[in-house]
């Protein structure tokens, strides 16, 4: 108790807490004025090839934001491409550490205000059309329609950015996780302090899941994903060159990183990043894929319980949505007091601690997603199923899979690219001679090569991406098959 008061005691102790709180409020805010536009644009408007826009904007979220970091830095670095002592400093502090986690986490507004725009019913708009400008018809009946899911983007990139531990670190911004990440897996060892200072980000997750139980748990529950059979469409007409660009400027701009990390790597990088790679890529590969499975099982059953209103599975599901809301240093401290323990050693020192993290970290990712995706049948077919003798597993593997594979796939691709891109979670308690591709970057960005740090950069990039692409293309094919 007397180390819990002391650390808590210290000012400035609190006033790290508000400023990391402060930090995640503002790459919020960028996230969201980047976001809700380009959803807007994309969901209602003739924008030129506005689909393949949002898809190159999209790009940024499916990578650890400390490799967009590293490319920022190739690109405004002292030495950079185009950089200049004056970008170099914007780079290395606050706005260096607001914008580069701003659009690599306002995908997720984009994607989450696309689906709330295109779950609305057409005729509520069409009526408003009828006496109003499609302007005053976009913010005064859409967005306030689609709010709640603009709302859930908002509480997501807040969670995340708060607890993001790669970028400050990389860029010299002092955090409240980042403290606790030193107490707890670095050269500052201090379990006492660690657990002292877990308290009030505690405290923050829990108002998270609060806010998410009491007015978005519904929306995600239930209506996410619902698409409207006709969605409402705007010209832009005289506007829409002027439109279109900055729509594609906006999708284009958090690619430079990337073509700053190909223009470093090219220095002869890439023929030594297979050395300096080691067995990592394979164990990131296999960790995603295990987690990846693991966090879907769980979704299945959770999220079918979730749709068909089971009380049991919501307790379950609160938990799932507490762990993600958690800072990631947080919960890394959990696991390691929990499974660093001689009877538990056979998980804590071998690859399974590590899809035991992944999956407590984005169990949540399987549960509300799958939730949705069930909820859009019907449960009669089930019911009739029980009534002619099929058990609960018969049930599932026989209607409830089928009629929602593509859901499935998805979800487990989504779960994949989150447990490939992470590195604040496994980070901390990775076992030694098992660190993943992320972890070696970032262990790696301090005294390696930079030409060869790039190019690992590269790698997790192109990997993820073709992981990506194959997982639509084999979307693509269940579709038709189905159709």
């Amino acid at each position: 108790m007397a180390k819990l008061g002391d650390t808590l005691g210290r000012g400035a102790t609190w006033a790290l807490l508000l400023r990391s709180i402060g930090l995640a409020l503002m790459v919020t805010l960028v996230a969201l004025c980047i976001g809700v536009p380009m959803g807007m644009l994309v969901a209602r408007t003739d924008a030129v090839f506005a689909r393949v826009a949002f898809a190159i904007h999209c790009v940024p979220v499916f990578l650890p934001p400390v490799v967009l970091a590293l490319g920022w830095f190739h690109l405004l670095g002292r030495e950079g491409m185009v950089g200049s002592a004056w970008t170099s400093s914007l780079l290395f502090g606050w706005w260096g550490v607001v914008m580069t986690l701003g659009f690599a986490l306002a995908p997720i507004v984009s994607a989450l205000t696309l689906i709330g725009l295109l779950g609305i019913n057409p005729s509520l708009e069409e009526a408003g059309r009828t006496s109003h400008t499609p302007l005053r018809v976009l913010t005064r009946i859409s967005l306030p329609l689609a709010a709640r899911s603009i709302a859930l983007a908002a509480v997501i990139v807040f969670a995340l950015a708060l607890s993001e531990l790669g970028v400050p670190m990389f860029l010299r911004v002092k955090t409240y996780p980042a403290a606790v990440f030193t107490r707890v897996a670095g050269l500052s060892y201090a379990p006492g302090e660690a657990l002292a200072l877990v308290t009030p980000l505690l405290l923050v997750a829990g108002l998270l899941v609060l806010v998410d139980r009491r007015w978005l748990g519904p929306l995600s529950a239930t209506g996410m994903g619902m698409r409207s059979a006709t969605p409402t469409r705007y010209s832009l007409g005289r506007h829409r060159v002027v439109t279109s660009c900055a729509l594609w400027l906006v999708a284009l701009l958090p690619l430079a990183p990337l073509l700053a990390l190909i223009d470093a790597a090219s220095a002869g990088g890439f023929g030594r990043a297979r050395w300096w790679m080691h067995d990592s890529l394979a164990t990131s590969l296999v960790i995603a894929t295990a987690a990846a499975t693991v966090v879907v099982a769980l979704g299945i059953i959770v999220g079918h319980a979730l749709a068909r209103s089971g009380r049991a599975a919501s307790l379950i599901d609160a938990g799932a949505t507490l762990s993600f809301f958690v800072p990631s240093a947080v919960l890394g401290a959990g696991l390691i007091a929990t499974w660093n323990r001689p009877s538990t050693q056979l998980v804590y020192t071998t690859a399974a601690i590590l899809v035991v993290g992944l999956t407590a970290r984005y169990a949540v990712v399987g549960t509300r997603t799958l939730t949705a995706v069930f909820a859009r049948s019907s449960a009669h077919y089930e019911h009739a199923a029980a009534v002619a003798g099929a058990s609960y597993l018969r049930r599932l593997a026989r209607i409830v899979l089928p009629m929602h594979a593509r859901g499935v796939i998805g979800v487990w691709l989504l779960a994949f690219v989150f447990c490939m891109r992470d590195l604040d979670t496994v980070i901390v308690f990775y076992p030694p001679g098992l660190d993943p591709l992320t972890v070696r970057i970032f262990t790696l960005e301090a005294n390696g090569p930079p030409s060869v740090v790039a190019a690992l950069c590269l790698v997790q990039t192109a990997v993820t991406l073709v992981a990506v692409g194959l997982g639509l293309l084999l979307l693509s094919r269940v579709g038709r098959r189905v159709a």
